[in-house]
């Protein structure tokens, strides 16, 4: 599953980008770091530069699991992730939510419904989370598009629009705005289509600017929302911080994540 099914929950909405601008050319710095292996044939230098700022593709690929922990007004929520099949299990103090590969199940801990898409979020904080290491999934279409202006400060972008028939919303659409002094990821705006099947013009903004480094990779620490006016970032809107972070190159195995007899298949 490639990067799709992003979206809402409680998060902001965007005004869309304008369109047929010519790019600003901003001069980019390599930060590569001395003797990495990264596999710079298949992708632009930019979002090259944007990996090697966090560990590099390599080191990240050769990882199996992801788990994290997100602290929520209604509990403590857990998200384990295969890395390589996308295999998924969100655990919740009344719910848990898996993906085994091929189906999405739900599992209700007691007698309280579970109140959202459990096809839609299965994967949604993972994928905000594995930032920008999940921009070099396959079937992927890379452009340079004008910088964000924000507080003074102008960051680069970077637009990434899919092939058709790549995942369950090829139409969603994301740029990646790195900060142009340290080469990190510094924003990620994206739309959604998961309900529309539509390109949307409607663009949601989350600022990544903290970080924790984990096994040699760099990951957030935490991510905001904003508000938006004038097509601009303008206060902040809310926060999730990501704690008891795991990452690691072993793999917990299919098995772990095989929905249990009580839980519900979501069609």
């Amino acid at each position: 599953m490639t990067f799709k099914s992003l979206v809402i929950v409680a998060f902001i909405v965007f005004t869309s980008c304008k369109d047929n601008k010519t790019p600003e050319t901003v001069e980019f710095i390599d930060y590569s770091k001395e003797n990495l292996d990264v596999t710079t044939s298949a992708y632009p230098e930019n979002i090259t530069n944007v990996m090697n700022a966090h560990g590099g593709i390599d080191p990240w690929r050769k990882m199996n699991t992801l788990k994290f922990t997100m602290s929520k007004e209604t509990g403590d929520e857990i998200t384990t992730t295969d890395l390589h099949n996308r295999y998924s299990i969100i655990e919740m103090p009344k719910h848990t939510i898996g993906y085994d590969g091929e189906v999405v199940w739900l599992q209700n801990k007691d007698k309280t419904a579970y109140d959202g898409n459990p096809k839609f979020y299965y994967n949604l904080m993972f994928y905000f989370y594995a930032m920008p290491f999940i921009l070099a999934d396959d079937g992927i279409i890379y452009e340079d598009v004008d910088p964000l202006r924000f507080e003074g400060k102008a960051y680069p972008g970077i637009k990434i629009s899919y092939e058709g028939g790549v995942g369950e919303s090829p139409e969603d659409e994301y740029i990646l705005y790195y900060n142009p002094t340290t080469g990190e990821m510094a924003w990620l705006g994206y739309t959604v289509t998961f309900f529309t099947s539509e390109k949307s013009k409607e663009w949601h903004f989350i600022k990544y600017s903290d970080w924790q480094t984990v096994n040699g990779l760099k990951l957030p620490k935490r991510l905001t929302w904003y508000n938006v006016e004038n097509n601009l970032p303008t206060t902040k809107r809310n926060h999730l911080d990501f704690t008891n972070v795991v990452l690691t190159q072993s793999s917990k195995g299919a098995s772990s994540f095989a929905m249990p007899a009580n839980a519900e298949r979501i069609k």
